[in-house]
């Protein structure tokens, strides 16, 4: 791993920041003042947070108006994934599918599915969201 995704992952090593990247991909763009109001941290507190996910590429805005929407830029998260992937020891190689030692004699497996279940959910319906986006622009 390189220097270059060792910072990203010092950027991604904030739990506001991580935050604020669940609340874009689960709501779409958002203001400062909405994330602040859903963070219950200040929009000053936030503006700093997009600043530093801004430079490293994580999101990225569009003024419309007097407002700025926030949004997710995909295609970083998604590389972020694949060099997280080169080293995982999870055994998922980057499918994100749980093992199944993992849920084997462990009492807990049906709420780990559920969870896994969850995350798939969420995944599909940012998807679909892509998907409705660029329809648009057509």
């Amino acid at each position: 791993m390189g220097r270059k995704e060792a910072e990203l992952f010092k950027v991604l090593g904030v739990e506001s920041r991580i935050k604020i990247i669940e609340l874009l991909r689960e709501k779409g763009p958002m203001g400062v003042n909405k994330l602040a109001k859903a963070l219950d941290i200040t929009p000053a507190a936030v503006s700093q947070h997009l600043k530093t996910l801004r430079l490293a590429g994580l999101v990225r805005s569009e003024r419309k108006g007097y407002w700025i929407p926030y949004e997710i830029d995909h295609d970083a998260l998604e590389r972020c994934q694949k060099t997280l992937s080169k080293v995982c020891t999870c055994g998922c190689q980057g499918s994100g599918h749980i093992r199944k030692p993992e849920l084997g004699g462990q009492s807990d497996s049906l709420v780990l599915l559920r969870k896994y279940e969850r995350e798939l959910q969420n995944e599909l319906e940012a998807v679909r969201t892509r998907i409705h986006k660029l329809e648009e622009k057509e």
